[in-house]
């Protein structure tokens, strides 16, 4: 009895003095590692002409710099909770940060496309853990009634990296060198480590939680069929989701491909991890009516969030001449409103002052409106416009994440927070993709649309069309042009004008889509259930 007592009390020791730790430490240092990875998801986008000229390619064939990252990202993020287990938690976040960092600095010296591809497929796998296991820790280092200000937190990395991505991104590029785009996430990635290493520490519940890895004879249990599934689709439709508008979508072989491999092994790893004891992914856990939910509208939140913040800089750029950084400070009125008032809507759940499903269904309204606030927007819209439009877009999703992850965590045990956290983050993800898909696809289909619309109403020989381009022309003869060059020079400006309006039209039908989505969407909060803020979870 001495022997145990002995043996128990470096154990007790130890735990009080990580419990020591200030939360809000701890809760800053897993969101700085997830900061960094967001911010590369999108802060290579505006570089790639410069790396293609850099390394001696066609803008084509770099583009797979993206692709390979997300990839590998959408491979490992559903398996994060099952590596975490393996490897112990904060193992797995350092091994995570470690080797972020690393191939970070073989992405900026790459010499060549092979190297780089194959340092960004590293730098994926590395990435793809992060963020859920930061959620997985938020959860588990905070109580119940006091989780709100973490997620507030967690809502202000997730939203403003992606925005502040194309921004800084640009600017490195035009000011250095497109190499310090990977080049800036090696001292970020070595202070996360020595922070992680230092303040973070798994809880004791998560030793009991690791055993289940293991059978009764300490061996590994592998669930290899899912963990092929799982990764073999989640790659394939990946694939089919970034190349699909480059490559024709069904039009291509490749591409249909993609399509049947991914549906088939995603749908048979659902069917084959419900029968498993320990799955790769509980899709048990969506049994909950309020995670479901939830997991509902993580995948509408990335929809929105990575639609927009792909489309409107595209469309600053395309239609209004704006510089790649200029169209991405109209993304920052929305990060600084987030940044400002998530705390406020962390502030009003956890001190019981509004119901979350209440302020969730106002926020998805809110989102919801901004996007069809967008789609009224015309070629003479200035800055302020899409600042403030922006902004109301920030102001709905600071009232957003917060909730959303309140409810998400509601009816779980402590004990399924670290397989929870995957399978949100992994909605999240994919709605993401599907929301740049999206916009790529249907912004090339409306635009096809919008010309021959436009172009069937003002055919040439339209006695307006002909007087304004007859003014035109004499305008420009009056200027030194020949009557032939200033005939030529007229026609081509109105057929840009056209071309411009058709643009406009195609890329604000997507914002009343989005909009639409999401406020039909939003309905569906009102169907969890009710719960206590801070209450144990109900059984199953």
């Amino acid at each position: 009895m001495a022997t145990a007592v002995a043996d128990v009390k470096p154990v007790v020791a130890a735990a009080i003095q990580r419990r020591a730790v200030n939360p809000w430490v701890i809760a800053l240092t897993v969101t700085l590692a997830t900061f960094m990875e967001l911010l590369d998801t999108s802060i290579a986008n505006v570089s790639l002409p410069y790396i293609a000229g850099g390394l001696g390619r066609s803008y084509d064939e770099v583009t797979w710099i993206l692709t390979t990252y997300l990839v590998a990202n959408a491979v490992v993020l559903p398996m994060s909770a099952w590596l975490s287990r393996v490897l112990g938690r904060k193992n797995y976040y350092l091994l995570c940060v470690a080797l972020f960092t690393i191939t970070s600095f073989f992405c900026g010296i790459a010499p060549s496309l092979g190297i780089m591809l194959f340092a960004r497929v590293l730098q994926g796998i590395g990435g793809g853990g992060l963020a859920p296991v930061e959620q997985a820790i938020l959860v588990d280092t905070f109580e119940p009634d006091k989780r709100a200000m973490a997620f507030a937190l967690y809502t202000v990395a997730i939203v403003t990296a992606p925005a502040i991505g194309p921004v800084l991104g640009g600017w490195i590029t035009d000011n250095y060198n497109w190499r310090w785009v990977f080049f800036i996430n090696i001292p970020v990635g070595l202070l996360s480590m020595f922070l992680t290493s230092r303040f973070v520490h798994d809880p004791p519940t998560f030793a009991a939680e690791r055993k289940t890895v293991r059978d009764e004879n300490g061996k590994l249990r592998v669930d290899g069929v899912g963990i092929a599934l799982i990764g073999l689709g989640s790659a394939a439709l990946e694939v089919l989701l970034d190349r699909g508008e480059i490559d024709d979508w069904f039009g291509s072989r490749f591409i249909t491909t993609m399509f049947i491999v991914g549906v088939g092994c995603l749908a048979a790893a659902v069917f084959w991890e419900l029968k498993q004891k320990d799955p790769v992914i509980e899709f048990r856990l969506l049994k909950s009516r309020n995670f479901a939910i939830a997991c509902t509208f993580y995948f509408v939140f990335g929809f929105g969030l990575f639609g927009s913040t792909t489309m409107i800089p595209q469309i600053l750029q395309t239609l209004y001449g704006y510089r790649a950084i200029d169209a991405g400070l109209v993304l920052g009125p929305g990060a600084f409103v987030i940044t400002l008032l998530a705390p406020l809507g962390a502030q009003l759940v956890q001190r019981r002052i509004v119901q979350p499903r209440i302020l969730l269904f106002g926020a998805v309204t809110v989102v919801g409106m901004s996007f069809l606030h967008y789609s009224h927007f015309n070629l003479d819209t200035d800055y302020s416009h899409y600042a403030w439009a922006r902004a109301l877009q920030g102001l709905g999703y600071a009232f957003f994440f917060v909730p959303l992850s309140v409810i998400a965590y509601s009816e779980l045990k402590p004990s399924q927070n670290n397989k929870a956290s995957s399978i949100t983050n992994f909605f999240r993800n994919w709605g993401g993709s599907f929301g740049i898909a999206f916009i790529s696809t249907m912004s090339d289909r409306r635009l096809n649309f919008h010309q021959a619309t436009v172009g069937a109403n003002l055919p040439p020989s339209s006695p307006a069309l002909q007087q304004q381009v007859g003014q035109t022309a004499g305008y420009l003869r009056a200027h030194g042009f020949s009557v032939a060059d200033a005939q030529s020079a007229s026609y081509a400006h109105y057929y840009s004008q056209l071309q411009a309006h058709a643009h406009l039209l195609a890329f604000m039908d997507c914002f009343y889509i989005i909009g639409i989505v999401t406020l039909v969407a939003a309905p569906l909060v009102l169907l969890t259930r009710k719960f206590k803020l801070g209450g144990s979870a109900p059984a199953h």
